[in-house]
């Protein structure tokens, strides 16, 4: 099994002192670049270059997270409110343009095509969830499977150049890796109470809540403390740490028909975090119960 330090390669486009010093960024798409770097790596003609499309996938996915947490007012006159609004805008356009620097000057022109035309599909798939989060026309399920299919779009550009014996694992992998990132995402988003309405529980309280409750989160203007007395309610946290787990076991399941000795434990490895996370809950969950 090759070395994956994708990470590491990544380092010299992304940290910057004047952006760590005024901003914070999103996360690195660690899993759902990993999974790509190991099928890469199995591709008979295309492993010699998994480094470096791997690398350029992850800048732009970067770049596109990274303009997602910029907020769509600029009503915060603050100084170092403002500076970090603009430095996201331009971070996010640095590490988009890197993608086409690196990829160019390779000569690999046909994968900047591929690439920007599913950067085009993302930001269709989101300004489609925007229209219907401003309409109130989702359920809990459909954000999640919409929020899946946004991520997963500029992975799917390879979809067309991988070999036909694993394209079918591929992207049923790709599916789960990508559902348990956003459920483990919005797990902690809902601990850290935070963006609520941006969230898996706006959405299942939403469905499931009273006319009463209905109102409150429809209001423009949010009481955070009775927002969270009503993910409390109808255990918000509880739910999602039980989609993960479903989510995971699913993609255990799939992981246990792969052979171990070609690649089934390379990729098993990749969804330890989210084994290792869902071990560590269980336990808190049972001391607490013994304390009890």
């Amino acid at each position: 099994m090759d070395t994956y330090r994708i990470p590491e390669m990544a380092k010299p486009y992304i940290e910057y002192d004047m952006i760590r010093k005024h901003t914070d960024l999103p996360g690195f798409p660690e899993f759902r670049a990993r999974l790509l770097h190991a099928f890469l790596g199995k591709h008979s003609t295309l492993s010699g270059h998994r480094e470096l499309y791997t690398l350029v996938t992850s800048l732009v996915q970067l770049g596109l997270d990274t303009h997602d947490t910029v907020s769509i007012t600029n009503d915060d006159k603050e100084m170092s409110a403002a500076r970090s609004r603009q430095l996201k805008v331009l971070a996010g356009d640095y590490f988009s343009s890197r993608f086409y620097y690196l990829l160019a000057h390779a000569g690999q022109i046909e994968l900047i095509r591929s690439i920007s035309g599913a950067i085009c599909e993302a930001n269709r798939l989101k300004m489609n969830l925007y229209l219907l989060t401003k309409q109130f026309k989702l359920t809990a399920d459909d954000y999640i499977r919409q929020s899946v299919d946004i991520k997963n779009r500029l992975f799917l550009s390879f979809d067309g150049i991988m070999e036909e014996h694993v394209y079918p694992v591929w992207s049923e992998l790709l599916e789960l890796f990508t559902r348990c990132e956003v459920l483990l995402q919005e797990i902690v988003r809902s601990e850290s109470s935070q963006q609520y309405r941006e969230s898996w529980g706006f959405w299942h309280v939403l469905q499931w809540g009273t006319k009463e409750e209905k109102k409150l989160l429809q209001h423009e203007e949010h009481d955070q403390a009775k927002l969270r007395s009503l993910w409390l309610k109808y255990k918000v946290t509880a739910q999602l740490y039980q989609l993960l787990e479903s989510c995971m076991n699913e993609l255990q399941a799939k992981l246990q028909t792969l052979e171990p000795e070609s690649w089934g434990m390379e990729l098993s490895s990749i969804g330890e975090p989210f084994r290792s996370y869902l071990s560590a809950r269980h336990h808190t969950g049972s001391r607490a119960i013994q304390e009890i």
